[in-house]
């Protein structure tokens, strides 16, 4: 059972703090690591970890990436994504920048008042000749609509690229939220429930997709010899592999960490006046990856970044994910998209949102106190 180390209480309190297995775990890998000298390269803890992870994720096809970002990039290459894609503004910066990189044109599109995910009613309204795929991400692991994006999809034959990024451990109807759309891309970065230094995955369904994927990310070597396109190299390494295998065994005891902290979290702020959580959504086993409040400044009495400057001047480094909206980024504020009347509701729920910290080892003591400053006692 899980006994993670817990922050002394006069250290600062972030947002998050990445959960690693025990040491002795780690150190036995990266011994076997030292002995073969292999450090990249699909070596032998990359092989074991993905298929280790296609077996925790219930999928068929996992292609391990050293981050993220790299792998939302190669996952619009694979499927040859050109012209306009719709996504949200609510998010953050890496999933519009991927776009960006491949010289794609986001379309903005307005986001839910009650999960924050792209508003499936008004992508139709954002399609365009130009169109050829939608990028909805699935924000706080909170599922997106899968089923009526999917129609909109198969109607006007667009792609779906799901980003994943905050979805590890979440599932919908018991499958994994990385098992959706044309492609599914994960990250394993530091602040996420499930981390490997750095690190990413694109999940796929099929063996000749997954192929590409890995052309892709290896330079485009299909052997020794052979180059058949432009490829990049986002290899994962053995030592984020090796970090991952160990860290396979413990992420249920982590999101039951998470699940008794965002508990503590509701009961505590349920006769707050002007402060709303998020509630547990029907059919999803969540990965609580955020404790995301929306702060009423007429009911609370103080505004949202009253709050969360009073929580810094205490040590408590709550976010405000995702406050400004990308659309707000001088990159993104001249597309025609990401005029503010557009995204009434993203413009809204910004000025509202603060993500209060959550992760496996955040003594229940100072969950009160940053309750009791949320509250107005400090």
């Amino acid at each position: 059972m899980m006994n993670p180390d817990r922050a002394d209480s006069a250290e600062p309190i972030y947002v998050t703090r990445p959960y690693l297995p025990p040491l002795e775990e780690f150190v036995d890998s990266l011994r076997e690591i030292w002995d073969s000298r292999v450090l990249t390269n699909e070596g032998p803890f990359h092989k074991k970890f993905e298929a280790a992870l296609a077996e925790y994720l219930g999928v068929e096809h996992v292609s391990l990436f050293t981050n993220g970002t790299l792998a939302l990039v190669t996952a619009l290459q694979t499927l040859r994504i050109t012209g306009e894609v719709i996504t949200t503004p609510f998010s953050f910066v890496a999933t519009t920048h991927a776009l960006h990189w491949n010289g794609i044109t986001p379309v903005f599109c307005d986001i839910e008042p009650d999960t924050f995910n792209l508003d499936p009613e008004r992508i139709e309204a954002a399609i365009t000749p130009k169109t050829t795929a939608i990028l909805p991400v699935h924000i706080y692991g909170n599922p997106c609509n899968v089923a009526r994006i999917r129609e909109i999809g198969e109607t006007y034959g667009l792609r779906v690229i799901y980003d994943a990024a905050h979805t590890f451990g979440a599932r919908l109807d018991n499958r994994s939220l990385a098992d959706f759309g044309d492609l599914s891309v994960l990250s394993f970065h530091a602040t996420k429930v499930f981390t490997t230094f750095e690190g990413g995955a694109i999940v796929s369904h099929d063996a000749k997709t997954a192929r590409r994927i890995y052309f892709l990310k290896n330079f485009g070597f299909a052997d020794e010899v052979t180059v058949v396109g432009p490829g990049i190299n986002a290899k994962m390494t053995e030592f984020q592999a090796a970090l991952g295998l160990a860290q396979l065994g413990h992420v249920a005891d982590a999101i039951e960490a998470r699940r008794r902290i965002a508990a503590q979290y509701r009961a505590l702020l349920r006769d707050v006046p002007g402060v709303r959580c998020l509630d547990d959504l029907p059919e999803v086993q969540h990965n609580y990856a955020y404790f995301p409040v929306l702060i009423d400044q007429n009911a609370l009495g103080r505004s949202r970044d009253e709050v969360y400057e009073a929580l810094k001047q205490n040590g408590i480094l709550a976010r405000r994910y995702f406050y400004p909206p990308i659309s707000h980024f001088p990159t993104y504020r001249g597309l025609p998209s990401a005029a503010p009347r557009n995204l009434p509701v993203t413009e809204e729920i910004t000025k509202q949102i603060l993500c209060l910290p959550i992760y496996p080892g955040l003594d229940p003591a100072n969950v009160e106190r940053i309750v009791g400053i949320v509250a107005g006692g400090g």
